[in-house]
């Protein structure tokens, strides 16, 4: 891996002394194909970050990491620190139970995690690889009878889409050109492949009444609204509650996190703040948040702020950095808009210049973590996702690692 031939960890350490941080484009959470993804092959992703001027770029793939090795030959060969992470979901059915939403609004005890700076992926652990493999087995039986519900709705509503497991893998890697084994299905991927049947059996002119058929309710997006239909898809038929809806089967926020630790990641969790129309439970007041947060081991957050109005950012960003939290920023791409991969607030709002700060500051501990972690030694936490003990507190340790993650990132970027 690149980050062993950057110097030795002691040598790095003392210039970490006297060095200052330097903010540059950075966005730390983006999907590659064939994880749903706007982009439909990696050379994309990385070619646009390099055109828009981002150079420290984080992928956050559910599942399978595979194209982690294509994902970083190409950032190296444009000049882009490349963060390897991931995203897992848990779920908590108490939770579900006393309709909790966490941070997805739709799902009351469905949880949203990810996995920073993680390196113990190629090759995982034997306990790594056994869970990932429940993970993915259990997910794909979701998907498959998710498939097969979805197909008798609409055949009931006389639109018989005829697609199965196979057919939507197939799409997926005929758009991405990816390994079928590679492919671990979402909700996203089944609604882009219903919504594309339905396009091409029915007219521009009966669409809306063919959705509502389907819908048993009013369409929501226009006629040739690709990206709308397949969120409406995903809304009316798709969520707790709805015709097509699956039970998760998900493991419990412990066994996710566990499985962080074994990839060598650290705990992050995913705002999502004023992103809903209603705030979710979990997350307000934000006091109570970070409480949660801190109880449940979380030592990061991470924005996706084009979901954010630039005040509620703010406040949930202040709060959670006094509170000794990491915070970091990235986009997600995780629909088909190509949007900009600098993250900006909602309606394209810049990021208030302080918060900023903070999410270069998330960005240079990451970049730490991982060098470490390659190097052998213990990183931002420890193996067990436990703060890192050499250093007594938060603000020394936060400090420490963002200043060793600068000097990361200056002997990246002048070797180039």
């Amino acid at each position: 891996m690149f980050l062993n031939r950057m110097g030795r960890p002691e040598d790095l350490w003392t210039q970490a002394e006297d060095v200052s941080l330097r903010p540059l484009p950075a966005n730390t959470h983006i999907h590659l194909p064939p994880n749903f993804s706007a982009f439909e092959r990696v050379s994309q992703a990385v070619q646009l970050a390099s055109e828009q001027g981002v150079r420290v770029l984080g992928a956050g793939n559910y599942y399978d990491f595979t194209v982690y090795e294509e994902f970083s030959r190409l950032c190296l060969e444009a000049g882009i620190f490349p963060f390897f992470s991931t995203e897992l979901i848990a779920f908590e059915p108490e939770m579900a139970e006393q309709k909790i939403r966490v941070n997805d609004p739709g799902n009351p005890g469905k949880i949203y995690l990810c996995g920073k700076g993680i390196t113990q992926f190629s090759p995982f652990s034997a306990e790594a690889a056994e869970q990932m493999a429940a993970i993915r087995r259990n997910d794909g039986a979701r998907m498959k009878a998710m498939i097969e519900t979805m197909s008798e709705q609409f055949k009931n509503a006389g639109y018989p889409v005829k697609l199965d497991e196979q057919a939507v893998i197939d799409r997926v890697v005929k758009r991405h050109g990816s390994a079928p084994q590679t492919v671990t299905l979402q909700e996203r991927h089944i609604a882009q492949a219903f919504q594309e049947v339905l396009f091409e059996m029915v007219s521009v002119e009966q669409r809306s009444d063919a959705l509502s058929a389907v819908y048993n309710c009013s369409s929501k997006a226009g006629a040739d609204d690709v990206v709308g239909t397949q969120n409406d898809i995903r809304s009316f038929l798709m969520k707790a509650g709805k015709p097509c809806f699956v039970p998760e089967s998900f493991g419990r926020l412990c066994e996710a996190k566990t499985l962080i630790d074994r990839l060598g990641g650290i705990a992050c969790y995913p705002i999502l703040a004023d992103g809903a129309a209603a705030l979710c439970e979990y997350e307000t007041p934000v006091e109570e948040l970070i409480e949660r947060l801190k109880e449940n081991g979380f030592a990061m957050a991470e924005f996706i702020p084009v979901r954010n109005r630039p005040d509620a950012l703010a406040a949930y960003a202040t709060a959670l950095r006094k509170a000794g939290i990491v915070l970091t920023a990235g986009t997600e791409h995780n629909t088909l808009d190509l949007i900009s991969l600098t993250p900006v607030c909602v309606d394209g709002s810049p990021i208030p210049a302080e918060l900023n700060d903070w999410f270069w500051e998330g960005v240079c501990v990451v970049a730490a973590h991982q060098y470490l972690c390659a190097h052998g030694q213990t990183g931002f936490v420890d193996a067990h996702g436990r703060p890192n003990p050499d250093w007594p507190g938060d603000e020394e340790r936060i400090d420490a690692f963002a200043r060793l993650g600068q000097v990361v990132l200056n002997a990246f970027f002048d070797k180039d």
